[in-house]
């Protein structure tokens, strides 16, 4: 196979992964065991089969609902940090994970740039109003750690900060720990050449540009030196109360089964019992009459079926 068949390859798999994103939520069990739904795509020699992915995702996403059913049940208070360079697939990873599940348990904190009054606060200040309380869960799409490498890397902190950083987050982190929360850390790696391919999808596809900021693109001209940021942050992080899980992330669909899998065996979790749901008679009183709804409030009907 020359560069370029490789190439197209990999742009296909690509463009399958982004409708597949559409068919997660509307695929079930069932319909994936019919004859006429999903074929696996021959092309795709170094990924997954298309099958194989979603019948493992449906099974991970069920465990899920019963991981939240047990933080509920049992109070727990769970952080899961997702930490990566650009494009590494964090945000797929966290959709798969919240796709199925009730956002008022599973929640996730993507907090933006601080502003002026919170780059005077505690460094850890602003992340703390986002901890979970009893019976949550709550994914940070990257975390406190934008310290050690945006920040470092981009020159918005000087190494004072970081040396600071690095002294004070073990013991942030022991003191959650001993709160009662449940912290697991996950780093996903891809290599030089796989984030400049999907950079590269990214630009030439509408609908996701906007994930193009110019900061991720200066991330791609300062590539060596995000990678030293990162070997000194799980160096001087790594600690025995919340240790660092590396995620090989190259295959975008092992990579979120494999972290959702590990997910599942990071919290001590059962099956809680479920009362049998009944759905009650609906009242009808002779009396009611329905209010007519004014032509004016409906949405034009631009699709009908003709």
């Amino acid at each position: 196979m020359t560069q370029q068949d490789e190439l197209s390859e990999r742009m296909k798999a690509e463009l399958l992964d982004s409708i597949d994103e559409e068919l997660e939520l509307e695929l079930d069990d069932e319909r994936l065991s019919g004859p006429q739904t999903i074929a696996d795509n021959g092309t795709e020699a170094d990924s997954i089969k298309r099958r194989t992915y979603f019948k493992e995702l449906f099974r991970l996403q069920r465990e899920l609902v019963k991981l939240q059913d047990w933080v509920v049940k049992e109070k727990l208070k769970v952080v899961v940090i997702f930490e990566g360079r650009d494009a590494a697939g964090k945000g797929g990873v966290i959709k798969r994970i919240t796709q199925r599940l009730n956002p008022r348990v599973c929640r996730v904190a993507a907090l933006p740039a601080p502003n002026e009054r919170e780059r005077t606060q505690w460094y850890f200040q602003r992340y703390v109003s986002h901890l979970p309380a009893a019976g949550e869960i709550v994914l940070f799409d990257r975390s406190w750690y934008n310290r050690a490498g945006v920040e470092r890397v981009m020159g918005f902190c000087s190494e004072a900060d970081v040396e600071e950083f690095f002294r004070s987050v073990p013991e942030f982190e022991r003191m959650l720990v001993r709160s009662g929360i449940i912290l697991v850390k996950y780093w996903f790696s891809i290599t030089d050449d796989e984030q400049n391919f999907r950079f590269g999808m990214r630009i030439h596809d509408p609908l996701k540009q906007w994930k193009l900021s110019p900061m991720d693109l200066e991330s791609r001209r300062r590539w060596e030196a995000y990678t030293k940021a990162k070997e000194a942050m799980l160096e001087r992080t790594h600690i025995p109360e919340a240790r660092w899980w590396v995620v090989e992330a190259d295959d975008k669909k092992r990579a979120r089964l494999n972290c959702i899998s590990h997910l599942l065996t990071q919290i001590p979790y059962q099956e809680v019992d479920r009362t049998d749901i009944v759905l009650p008679e609906r009242v009808h009183n002779p009396d009611y009459s329905r209010t007519p709804v004014p032509d004016e409030l409906y949405v034009p009907d631009l699709y009908d079926e003709d």
